[in-house]
């Protein structure tokens, strides 16, 4: 009987197999992503600081990449029951990016744009096994920390969205669960560089790492093997 029951839960579509691994994978990404910011917003600094937040998304990509291979009543003590997007009592930001008040919309736009590239400069780099890719086993790991450094280093001035996917849903649920539209308007119309943002830079982060890296670093058509440094004679050289 209980084989019949696996046998009917069993989801043999390939496709809708993955998009239920995916949704889960970036559930876990955002609780543990968004729950170490909620902690830091609303706990004030003595339940953690920016480092913890950075820990806490690098930690939840690891733990959403090993899964796909409410609001609680602190948050309502905390705003007094008006949820506000900025201002003192601001916890918009808990849960979608907001750039730092002394950031431009250009500025925070070119500062998404490079750490996006970074990060597909590291996730290819961390997977190529032609050149120094992660252990094996540890690609969740190495991917994670990278998350973790990017927030550390550059993640100051927008909050590091890197990612569509981890900016806009949230950004509509708090849009539709009382904080207004205003989620939208706020910071200059800021909703839109977290969405475009990271779409070019990742393709600017693929485009540097396969000119400087990739491209050179590929098997011959003819399986001769590359010269060991520039000085080494060619195949055709040879011939």
């Amino acid at each position: 009987m209980l084989k019949k029951v696996i046998g009917w839960l069993t989801i043999r579509n390939e496709t809708i197999r993955q998009g239920l691994a995916e949704a889960l994978s970036t559930f876990i990404l955002m609780v543990i992503g968004q729950g170490s910011v909620a902690q830091v917003v609303i706990g004030k600094n003595s339940f953690g600081d920016f480092l913890s937040i950075n820990l806490g998304f690098g930690l939840g990509v690891m733990l959403g990449i090993h899964v796909a291979g409410g609001i609680s009543e602190a948050l309502i003590d905390y705003t007094g029951g008006t949820l506000t997007v900025e201002g003192p009592t601001g916890t918009a930001n808990i849960f979608a990016t907001y750039p730092s008040p002394y950031m431009s919309t250009l500025g925070g736009f070119i500062n998404e744009f490079i750490t996006t590239a970074v990060l597909l400069i590291g996730i290819l780099a961390i997977n190529d096994l032609k050149n120094a890719g992660a252990l094996p086993g540890t690609h969740a790991l190495s991917v994670g920390l990278l998350v973790a450094v990017i927030g550390m280093s550059l993640g100051m001035n927008t909050g590091y969205a890197i990612n569509p996917s981890r900016d806009l849903p949230p950004r509509i649920f708090t849009a539709v669960a009382g904080w207004g539209l205003e989620v939208f308007s706020a910071s200059n119309n800021w909703w839109w560089v977290p969405v475009v943002a990271p779409m070019l830079g990742s393709l600017l982060g693929i485009f540097i790492y396969n000119i400087f890296i990739d491209f050179h670093n590929r098997p011959r058509l003819d399986g001769s093997r590359k010269p060991d440094c520039e000085g080494d004679e060619s195949v055709e050289q040879r011939l």
